[in-house]
Parts: structure tokens; sequence; C-alpha cells
């Protein structure tokens, strides 16, 4: 057996093991909190998005709904800040929104560790570089997560995750687990919490940034009168 093929066995195993004994002793937390979002926010309790997976292929992402269905006065949902309720934002700082997401891991979607899958419609936006994310399994935290998260800007992000596919291993795997931990025990994993995504998406990607990108190009076109 090659020794890539040997660390890809030994990383599912420690995927499946790792997950299903989280899903065990976090039980109670799971069934606790999918009491408080259906009492607080209904129905769905489960938010599900297709994500892009391994070579770019969709699988459906499962996480804790943050988010209500506000929508303004054209009908449209509002952008993803103004709809995040104050139970989602404790659960998006907290990392517990993303614990579904073992589900993925257990399905073979997903790994512990690994780039995380961002929305399907930023595939065409990718440089062929940027889109070497995909060779490996997304992760539910990677090696972006420990560095900066919400604080570093996309491109950066995009370029530690090419970094992970080209110098993984189960040792860098094991540090991202612990400084996950780490950073979750001390609320630091959603640094820059707080700051429209527009401040550090420089590529553009996110809807929001472009929509406040052309607000913006049609301000400076009015003509006083």
């Amino acid at each position: 057996m090659s020794p890539y093929l040997r660390r890809q066995v030994v990383k599912r195993g420690m995927d499946v093991t790792v997950s299903v004994l989280s899903l065990v002793v976090l039980s109670p937390l799971l069934a606790a909190v999918w009491l408080l979002v259906f009492w607080r926010m209904g129905k769905p309790v489960i938010f599900r998005q297709r994500r892009p997976g391994r070579d770019g292929r969709p699988f459906t992402l499962y996480k804790f709904r943050t988010m209500s269905d506000a929508r303004g006065p054209d009908g449209r949902l509002l952008p993803d800040a103004a709809r995040c309720t104050p139970l989602g934002r404790f659960l998006r700082a907290s990392s517990i929104d993303e614990l579904p997401q073992l589900w993925n891991v257990l399905q073979g979607d997903a790994s512990l560790v690994g780039p995380r899958p961002l929305l399907t419609e930023y595939l065409e936006r990718y440089t062929p570089e940027q889109a070497r994310r995909h060779d490996v399994r997304p992760g539910i935290t990677g090696l972006a997560q420990v560095t900066g998260r919400n604080a570093i800007p996309f491109s950066k992000r995009l370029e530690l995750d090419v970094y992970y596919v080209d110098h993984g291993s189960l040792l860098m795997d094991l540090k991202i687990l612990a400084l996950t931990v780490l950073r979750v025990v001390g609320r630091r994993l959603d640094d820059g919490a707080g700051q429209h995504v527009s401040a550090v998406d420089d590529l553009g990607l996110h809807p929001d940034t472009r929509a406040v990108r052309a607000a913006a190009a049609a301000r400076t076109q009015e003509v006083p009168r």
C-alpha cells in the first residue's frame, strides 16, 4: 500500500471513529439545541444547502439553523447579517451550528479536516489554482479556520486551502483539530465576527459583497439634478 493510500485509509478511519464518538457523547447537547432552535425559530431546525465536495461534486451540507426568513419590502430575503438571530449568533460564535456536519463526515461527503465547503456558485469564479481546493474532501474545520477564519481575506483562505491539499498530513490534521478545540473553548474561532463580509471578500465571491459593490457603483453613476 502506498503512503498516500495508507494516509487516506487512516484519515477515513479517524473521521468515522471521531464522528461516531462525538455524536454519542454530544447527543444530549444536540437534542437540547434542536429543541431550542425549534422553539425560537421554528422549522426547519436543520439548515440544508448544496455545497461542492471533492472534485466539485455537490452534496447536502447540514447545519443548525441560525437565520430567520426576514424579508425586505420587495419580498427578497434580507442580507445574512440582518437575518441572523441572537441565538444564531451564539451558535455561530460557539461553532455549535456546525455539529450536524458530523453526519456529513459519517456519510463520506466530508472529513473532519479539510477546506471548508463554500457556495456552489463560487466554482466558476475560482482560478485553476484555487479550484485545487476541491482535490480533497471538504472539512468541518481546516487550516484557514485555525489561522484566522473570518478575519483573513478570501484570497488568503483559498491559498491556505491549496497549501493543505499539497502538504496535508495526519500530523497536520491532529494539530488543526487540537487548535480548533482550543479556539472553540476560548470563543476565538469566529475571529472577525460582526464585520461585513465585503471587508474581507477581496475576490467578490459572496453575494452580499457583490450587492454592496453594485450599490456603490450605482451611487457613483447618479447624476445630480
